[in-house]
């Protein structure tokens, strides 16, 4: 039937093309080669505290992006999540008033409000037939706007402890928000390659029309595609701001084209079907060894904005070639 059918990233075949190797397994190619110029560029590089820096650095961008792998493979996008990150932030700042008496109270709100907002994107697109582009770019202007008017444009709250100790502590020698993230990234990996809803999904993305005659309920399998991307873009809000130690109502400005860049070059087709959580761990770890390069070698922090430039323009000639393949 069309749940078995659907299509998960490649793997090795014999007679298989060099174009099509490419695609596989370009990203890791790509990445093993960033690391090795890393090291030569930079000594530092490669030294302990560096490393947990960078699992620091790749674990909100990474719980995003893996959210909008999700999303992705239906054939979705999302470009409201960096305004539910700011969302969640801002609102756990404001409810729990930098105490951990209220923190876990103020966590379940946000996160269900940041559900409620992936479950209004979903149904835009699945009940109205609002393209996924104009949906979410109109959802995430709305919550911005309403967390301005809610807090008056300056947010009064202040992060609980418990929000620094999960964004900067480690547990052991691993950064606790690289435990969520790589917890976060194996159950989504489980879901996708051993889970009927899984199959679903890549059926789904790969062509909704014949999944919908198979028997397969298209609407509801995109709608809670959504309220998964909006839950885990309020986590990675919430692990960024426990990060950088402070409730900035601007928090993961950019992180929405940040995150389709890094799933977009991992191997998730924007038109859906294709994909898998293995890329997109390995794009959003390209990205971030990038950045963290151009802070070691003392560069002019815009540069940061010229490397992720060049990022979403491979993202976008990637996709092109894969569409004339």
């Amino acid at each position: 039937m069309m749940e078995t059918a659907a299509k998960e990233p490649a793997v090795w075949t014999r007679g298989r093309s060099l174009g099509e190797t490419l695609e596989a397994y370009g990203i890791y190619v790509a990445l093993v080669l960033v690391l090795l110029t890393a090291a030569l560029l930079s000594p530092a590089f490669y030294q302990p505290a560096n490393i947990f820096n960078i699992l620091r650095q790749a674990s909100a961008l990474g719980i995003l992006s893996v959210g909008q792998t999700i999303v992705m493979i239906g054939g979705g996008i999302d470009l409201s999540v960096a305004a539910v990150m700011q969302l969640a932030t801002v609102g756990v700042a404001e409810i729990a008033k930098g105490r951990d008496e209220g923190v876990l109270a103020a966590v379940v709100i946000m996160l269900a409000l940041s559900m409620i907002v992936g479950l209004v994107n979903g149904l835009l697109v699945t009940q109205r037939r609002v393209p996924p582009f104009v949906a979410t770019l109109f959802v995430g202007v709305v919550v911005t706007g309403a967390r301005q008017v809610y807090t008056q444009a300056t947010p009064s709250g202040s992060l609980p402890p418990l929000i620094r100790l999960i964004g900067r502590d480690s547990t052991g020698p691993v950064p606790n928000a690289a435990i969520i993230f790589l917890g976060l990234a194996l159950i989504a990996a489980i879901v996708l390659r051993k889970t009927t809803f899984g199959r679903r999904l890549y059926a789904v993305g790969g062509n909704a029309e014949a999944a919908r005659l198979a028997g397969i309920p298209v609407n509801r399998v995109r709608l809670i595609t959504y309220v998964v991307c909006s839950l885990l873009a309020g986590v990675a809000g919430l692990v960024l701001a426990g990060y950088v130690g402070y409730a900035d109502q601007w928090i993961g400005r950019g992180y929405d084209l940040d995150s389709i860049a890094a799933v977009v070059i991992g191997g998730t087709s924007l038109a859906g079907g294709r994909g898998g959580i293995g890329g997109t761990l390995a794009g959003v770890l390209l990205v971030t060894v990038l950045l963290n390069l151009v802070l070691l070698l003392n560069l002019n922090v815009q540069w940061q904005l010229v490397v992720k430039g060049m990022v979403i323009i491979l993202a976008v000639a990637l996709y092109a070639m894969r569409r004339r393949g």
